[in-house]
């Protein structure tokens, strides 16, 4: 597959994972609006809180995941995306296939504090 094309698909399935999230959150904010439920003292199991503190965290993970995808996309259109940033070699056709928003190769990604 072409990497526009894979970077499209990719772009398709984190857009459509952010707005069920966004469904989500907006669905657990307007029932926690209507309940006057002490969900902070039940012992049955997770706060509303804590739910929408997850949700919010993978919204923000679904956004991160968005901007990578766009700069990859950036990088096929300046003729890097393929390339290590770090020591510039390619990166390896199957890494790439694997994970289209790689901006390291292998080696780089093991030793970087970036795993991307």
């Amino acid at each position: 597959m072409d990497p526009q094309a894979q970077l499209d698909a990719e772009h398709r399935e984190a857009t459509e994972q952010l707005a069920a999230l966004k469904r989500d959150f907006a669905e657990m904010v307007a029932a926690s609006a209507d309940s006057n439920a002490d969900d902070e003292h039940d012992p049955e199991g997770s706060t509303i809180a804590f739910e929408r503190s997850q949700v919010g965290a993978l919204i923000e993970q679904a956004e991160r995941r968005l901007g990578e995808i766009e700069a990859a996309r950036v990088r096929v259109d300046t003729g890097t995306y393929g390339v290590c940033e770090l020591c510039d070699e390619l990166i390896a056709p199957g890494r790439l296939e694997a994970r289209p928003i790689a901006r390291t190769c292998v080696a780089c990604a093991g030793t970087s504090r970036t795993s991307g």
